[in-house]
């Protein structure tokens, strides 16, 4: 998956630019139209306008995994008009390990480039801010795309195995790997996953083990409560949010997703078949945001709230459309965006919202 995704020569993310929208292999937030950026710069504004208060200082905002800049672009220009005090006040980072992304983000921002910055990593940008970030940390779609490890689970033997890959006549196909957990005290095999690592398995009731089905299969994502942590920690005082397709560990185990919830897309439809075309589509996997949420608390995090991305937007919208002359006019573009982001057969259901905060900016 992270060939797949993010190799400099073949990957998914690295060879197609216009992978969203109409023209691209599916549709996201940000390609419905500007009104996401624009709530989302309301509502990071009202968190943010006490803390420039207080500090009387420069304050943050962070996107990790910013693709082609438009998000960036879209919540700049509204603080730009709606915001110019703060605007002018703000620090606008982005988290990106891609060169050819950065490349594509500085066309993008270039006539905003005095307020952005770059780094390739959320060591860099821990060491850029030596005494802790102050502000909003965020991303959008970003931990869905992180690479998975695949399970299944023997009935008989009452264990989990992995899957891995294999090549088969020219063809990729999975393959089982070592059990969970391991049979042998030994380390387990390379390129496997820790069972130590597998707390959501580890702590599943017997109860529920008992009825799962031969076969049945999920993921674990290690890496985006790693990467989680990671970015808790660099946080001083502020909050760190994402949005994201996901559920909680327990709504992974549900009769229709015995398959589990990794999947493909290309050309706006959706197939099972991950290992087709290596490169060529995107692969997503829910977000286990009972994962995330533990490793934030860990790391020292209260937890604010996990919700639909429709309550979170709806929420915002019912303040802007309080201030009209503050936020402008609510057009009909505007409630067709709207509907779109919030409506549950669109995108108001799959999407949620786990915000967790630190010596919070506002209340």
């Amino acid at each position: 998956m992270t060939l797949a995704l993010y190799c400099p020569e073949c990957g998914y993310y690295e060879t197609e630019r216009d992978t969203t929208g109409h023209r691209g292999d599916f549709y996201t937030s940000v390609s419905v139209g500007p009104v996401f950026g624009a709530l989302l710069a309301f509502q990071f504004a009202a968190w943010l306008q006490i803390e420039a208060t207080i500090q009387n200082s420069v304050v943050t905002i962070v996107e990790a995994g910013a693709h082609d800049g438009r998000l960036a672009r879209d919540i700049l220009t509204w603080l730009k008009k709606r915001r110019p005090a703060l605007f002018a006040r703000t620090e606008y980072c982005i988290v990106e390990p891609s060169a050819r992304r950065r490349a594509w983000q500085m066309e993008s921002l270039h006539d905003l480039t005095p307020r952005v910055h770059w780094f390739a990593d959320l060591r860099s940008l821990g060491q850029s801010a030596a005494a802790g970030l102050r502000g909003i940390f965020f991303s959008n779609e970003l931990l869905d795309a992180l690479p998975v490890h695949r399970l299944g689970w023997d009935a008989k033997r009452r264990a989990w195995f992995e899957w891995g890959v294999t090549l088969v006549h020219e063809h990729f196909v999975w393959t089982r790997l070592e059990d969970y957990p391991p049979q042998r005290s030994a380390d387990c095999l390379p390129g496997t996953i820790a069972w130590a690592a597998l707390p959501a398995l580890r702590d599943l009731p017997p109860g529920l083990l008992d009825v799962l089905p031969d076969g049945y299969t999920t993921e674990v994502c290690p890496a985006a409560a790693d990467w989680w942590h990671e970015a808790a920690s660099v946080l001083h005082r502020g909050k760190l949010l994402t949005l994201d397709y996901g559920l909680t560990t327990e709504e992974f185990f549900a009769p229709q997703r015995r398959n589990g919830t990794l999947r493909a897309y290309r050309n706006h439809q959706v197939s099972g078949d991950v290992l087709d075309c290596p490169g060529g589509q995107d692969l997503t996997a829910h977000v286990d945001f009972t994962a995330i949420q533990q490793a934030g608390v860990a790391a020292g995090l209260n937890t604010e709230a996990l919700f639909s991305q429709a309550r979170f937007l709806t929420a915002i919208a019912q303040d802007a459309w309080q201030a009209e002359n503050d936020f402008g006019p609510w057009t009909p573009e505007h409630t067709r965006q709207f509907q779109t982001l919030t409506h549950p057969n669109h995108l108001g259901r799959a999407f949620q919202v786990l915000i967790q905060s630190r010596g919070d900016c506002s209340s």
